[in-house]
């Protein structure tokens, strides 16, 4: 591990060391109270139990969130020596696959609370006498203790995941979203005029480094939709045939398809002539209004085939949410500059499902582009590649051993997102075959 490198640019949200320092405390509060939430919900023989070979134990999850921040915080930043050495191979994401980490010598419930608890409070020690200010990259604007809160909020997020896996009766829940207030007047789609804008960042100070550097894109007129693809549109893509018709699939998302006998959705099931959805452990009726979630690339796709339209690809997707056309700047989001609020967008799992499509109407864009922070991920055209420019940091495995046609793009940040790991150029990606994720998407044409 290396701090020898990194981008530099000043700071939205300022540079002086108390502020960022507050900043840094406040997120690493935030995400574990979040992760005591998800872990304190089942008890000890649920939070070892792998519910789905495709997800860690619960229990994986909680030690390897305290084993990344003792890397990073105590041994990288504060240079002291490591606190369980013997552990590093347990925890190392590269090292075991998730289906086979239940066989592995992991800690015990109650022990991997008391590592993570001890790392903690050990780590806002090191915080609390941190040099923000200082020249060292790591440090610089708090980069270090922004990336471990992002780190367990993207560990948060996957077990939220397992939760919606896991079977018996729901242990967590949340009030509803909010209903849009004129999703009747909204237009089903708009224009994102053509031409260059500025896409990623050189500024934004947790940025991680497949967000940078800022560079010049163009790109031609297209349309886009106001807001993510619906289940109500998607069942009408189920009713004429969409998973029995080969046309409208890529060779590979047909033969998953047809290996899978797919027949909608995961999580979803037909029952007396209509469709039902289990959804953290509550079997109900698939709401028409709401965005789409847990379809693979593939199926998004296919149904983009079908309506005669396309998946954005992730240029034309960072401009609908981030250029504004009167200034001609890219903005942090499509609001504007200014954090989330819980008028603008649906994160950090204060709900447990998305809004209706048309909703917060606070959070659109210049052009009227809505939904694009929070509610579900959206998956896009593009593979997964790195911005020209780019300089791994603070380690390759972080984004570069991803690179390449095999792992396609999603952006926006679901539900299941906290905005400290959400931004207008946070990019995440995936197999084009997972549909466990918190994932939907809208769709494109040219003009």
């Amino acid at each position: 591990m290396t701090d020898s490198t990194a981008p530099t640019g000043s700071a939205p949200h300022g540079t002086d060391p108390e502020p960022l320092r507050e900043r840094a405390l406040a997120a690493l509060l935030t995400a574990r109270k979040r992760t005591a939430l998800l872990t304190d919900s089942v008890d000890d023989r649920e939070l070892t139990a792998q519910h789905s070979p495709l997800m860690s134990p619960l229990v994986w999850d909680l030690a390897h969130i305290g084993n990344q921040e003792e890397l990073w915080l105590l041994r990288e930043v504060a240079g002291r020596s490591a606190m369980r050495p013997e552990i590093d191979g347990l925890y190392d994401a590269f090292e075991h696959p998730r289906a086979t980490r239940p066989s592995l010598p992991l800690l015990a419930a109650a022990e991997a609370r008391s590592y993570a608890a001890e790392v903690r409070g050990r780590a806002l020690d090191v915080l609390d006498g941190a040099e923000l200010d200082g020249a060292r990259p790591l440090l610089r604007c708090g980069f270090a203790f922004g990336m471990i809160a992002q780190h367990e909020q993207q560990h948060d997020e996957t077990m939220l995941i397992t939760h919606q896996l896991r079977s018996g009766p729901a242990v967590l829940t949340a009030p509803v979203p909010p209903a849009p207030t004129d999703a009747a007047g909204l237009a089903a789609e708009v224009l994102v005029p053509g031409g260059p804008f500025t896409m990623g960042t050189s500024t934004e100070p947790w940025a991680l480094d497949n967000e940078r550097p800022a560079h010049v894109r163009e790109v031609a007129d297209f349309f886009i939709d106001t807001a993510p693809v619906t289940c109500g549109a998607y069942q009408e893509f189920i009713e004429d045939g969409g998973y029995t018709e080969r046309r409208w699939w890529a060779p590979e998302g047909w033969a998953m398809v047809r290996e899978h006998e797919l027949a909608a959705p995961l999580f979803w099931h037909r029952d007396a002539g209509q469709w039902l959805r289990r959804r953290f452990g509550v079997t109900e009726v698939v709401p028409e209004d709401e965005p789409v979630l847990h379809v693979s690339w593939y199926e998004a796709d296919a149904f983009a085939r079908w309506a005669g339209r396309r998946l954005p690809a992730e240029a034309e997707w960072e401009k609908a949410a981030r250029h504004d056309p009167v200034s001609g700047r890219s903005r942090r989001y499509p609001w504007g500059d200014e954090d989330p609020t819980p008028e603008r967008a649906n994160l950090g799992q204060r709900h447990l499902r998305p809004a209706p499509a048309g909703a917060y109407a606070a959070g659109r864009s210049p052009l009227g582009v809505g939904q694009l922070i929070g509610d579900v991920w959206e998956w896009t055209s593009s593979d997964f590649l790195p911005h020209p420019g780019f300089v791994a940091f603070p380690y390759r495995e972080y984004s570069e051993v991803f690179f390449g046609p095999a792992h396609k793009v999603l952006r926006g940040g679901s539900f299941a997102v906290d905005p400290v790991a959400c931004r207008g150029t946070f990019r995440n990606w995936d197999l084009p075959v997972r549909r466990q994720i918190f994932s939907g998407f809208r769709t494109a044409r040219d003009v």
